[in-house]
C-alpha cells in the first residue's frame, strides 16, 4: 500500500498556512542562545511524542517535525514503514511531504527540522533536496547517521546546499526511547 501525501496542517485565518507555537511571533529561532535552547527542547519534546505514535504499528520510534522561517509548525511525520510497507516512510520524509503541502511549494528554505534520531542517507539527501536550513537532532546514529555521525552529506562541499546541524538535543530522552524499543525486540527490556 502506498504512503499517501500527508495533507496539510490547517491554514490559519489569517491567511498564514501551518499551525501557530507560542513562540510563533514572527521572530525564529529566538536571538538568544538561551532561548534557542529552550524552543530547541520544546519543539524536541513534540517529536518525541510523535515517536511514541510509531509504537503502535512496530515502527522504530522516531518523530520528526518542520517548522516555518516564522516559527509555525507545517508537517509531522513517524516512521510508517511497518504500517504501509513503504521503505520510504521514514518520519523526515513524511514530515518534509507534509510541510510542502502546507507550504504550497518544495522548497522548504527558511524551515527547520527537528528530529529524534539524525537521519540516514536517504533523509539527509531529502533535507538537501528540500533547501532545508536547519536540522535539529536528538540521538546520534553511530551506526547510519548520514549528518555528522558516519557521514555528513548536509554539510558536503560538493553539495548544492548546506543545511546548520543542532545536536544532541534532549539526545538521553530521544536515545532511551529507542533502546527500550530494541531492548523489547530482542527480549531483553527490563
Amino acid at each position: 500500500m502506498p504512503v499517501p501525501y500527508a495533507e496539510p496542517v490547517d491554514e490559519q485565518q489569517d491567511g498564514e498556512r501551518g499551525l501557530a507555537l507560542p513562540w510563533a511571533d514572527g521572530t525564529f529561532p529566538p536571538g538568544t542562545l538561551s532561548a534557542r535552547r529552550a524552543v530547541w527542547h520544546d519543539l524536541m519534546g513534540l517529536a518525541l511524542h510523535e515517536a511514541t505514535h510509531a509504537l503502535a504499528s512496530d515502527d522504530v520510534p522516531v518523530g520528526a517535525l518542520v517548522v516555518s522561517p516564522d516559527g509555525r509548525l507545517l508537517g509531522v511525520g513517524r516512521n510508517r514503514r511497518e504500517e504501509t510497507g513503504d521503505p520510504t516512510a521514514h518520519a523526515e520524509v513524511l514530515a518534509l511531504r507534509q510541510a510542502a503541502a502546507s507550504w504550497g511549494r518544495w522548497r522548504l528554505e527558511g524551515c527547520t527540522l527537528v528530529v529524534t534520531l539524525e537521519p540516514c542517507v536517504m533523509c539527509a539527501g531529502a533535507l538537501v533536496a528540500a533547501r532545508v536550513d536547519r536540522l535539529v537532532v536528538g540521538a546520534w546514529d553511530p551506526k547510519a547517521g548520514a549528518t555528522g555521525s558516519v557521514w555528513d552529506l548536509v554539510r558536503d562541499q560538493r553539495s548544492l546546499h548546506a543545511v546548520e546541524v543542532v545536536g544532541g538535543v534532549r539526545e538521553d530522552e530521544c536515545a532511551a526511547v529507542l533502546q527500550e524499543f530494541f531492548a523489547a525486540r530482542r527480549g531483553t527490556a527490563g
